[in-house]
Order: C-alpha cells, then structure tokens, then sequence
C-alpha cells in the first residue's frame, strides 16, 4: 500500500477508531497523526493474490489461516496496529479488542509487497516495529518489479536470517508455516519491464 497525506491535526486513539469504523479507507496512526492508505498497483495486487491462493492451496487442511490487507494486526511499540499486505499463521487465533476493533496479536508470517514510497520503511524501521510481536518469526517482502524476495526468519531474540531469491525457478521455504513457495507462482501473469543490467546493484546502494 502507499502512504497518502496526513491529516491535519492530531488524534486520539478513540477518535483514530472512530474514523477506522466510519470510513470505506483505511488509516494508519502513529503518535497522533493518522494516514490514508491508497490503493495499490496492478502488480501489487496480483502478487498479493497469487500469493495467497498458493499458500492457502498448501495450508489447506493445517489448521492454518492466511489474511490479506484488510487484518490489523497489533504492533506493540508501534501501536495500536498496522496494515500487512499479506499476513498467516497456523494454530490458535489470538485477538484483542480495540475500541470495538478487532485487532490479531499473534501472527507468525507477515509479508510486505514492495512499492517505491514504502520500501525504505519497510525493510527498516517498519521490520524493527514488527519484531516487537513475540509470535512474528518470518518477513517476506517481495519486488513487484524485478523477481526479487527477501525472506527473513528469526533464530533468535538478536538474530534474524537473511536470504535472497532473484530466479523465478527458486522457491522459498518458509519455517514457520513449513511449507514451501515458488517464485514462478509469486510472479505468475506478472510481465516485467527490461532493466539496465546495472540496476539491481545501484538500487540496493552497493559500492560499484
């Protein structure tokens, strides 16, 4: 999702909850401040949806639960919750009211699709938000314009693994749903834009 403009003065959380109950969009909070959440790119939703469906086709029969963009999802130091484009777990639901809210406190996996007004966010204070959930073990973001998935997965309170995956004939395990995800079906019906050779490299900052 991309970020609009902020409204104009500050909120409480009650008038925050308010304006979530009353409203058609979606809004995020921070501090006082409350944001519009705009709508996404074709690819972006086509990713999210192929995403899904592969891991509900896989989960089915687990006991497991997969949610798109529409599940809030507590983030406790940066409360009260967040949006994840995608979001899944197996086992026991846990939920917490908010203000008559319904908010999941216990997610393992939570995905974020990549665009360019987030993508700085989300690969860092967004991830270190996230890591305050004490069931949030894996974090897969996704480009949606070049075949590129970042999965993290966490070892411990202090280390997280770092993998890439950059061919759409990989696939990638995730632990925590133990279940596997090919790149193919992330990308399907996604056509991808010729790129400079060099562009992967610069986007990523690296040192030529």
């Amino acid at each position: 999702m991309t970020a609009l403009k902020k409204t104009q003065r500050k909120h409480t959380l009650e008038e925050y909850a308010d304006i979530e109950k009353s409203s058609d969009e979606k809004f995020e909070f921070y501090d006082g401040d409350v944001w519009s959440m705009a709508g996404a790119s074709p690819k972006h939703e086509i990713i999210v949806v192929n995403l899904s469906a592969e891991l509900r086709s896989n989960l089915r029969g687990r006991g497991c639960r997969i949610y798109g963009s529409n599940l809030k999802v507590k983030v406790p130091i940066y409360p009260p919750y967040r949006y994840p484009d995608v979001t899944a777990l197996c086992g026991q639901l846990i939920y917490e009211n908010f203000y008559d809210l319904e908010v999941l406190v216990n997610p393992s996996l939570i995905v974020e699709v990549l665009s360019p007004s987030t993508e700085s966010f989300d690969l860092t204070d967004k991830f270190t938000y996230y890591k305050s959930i004490e069931s949030f073990t894996e974090y897969l973001l996704i480009d949606q314009n070049r075949p590129h998935v970042v999965l993290y997965t966490k070892q411990d309170e202090q280390v997280w693994l770092h993998r890439e995956y950059n061919d759409l004939s990989a696939a990638v395990y995730l632990s925590s749903l133990d279940c596997e995800i090919s790149l193919a079906e992330i990308y399907l019906d996604i056509e991808f834009e010729e790129t400079n050779p060099h562009a992967f490299r610069s986007s990523l900052k690296l040192p030529l």
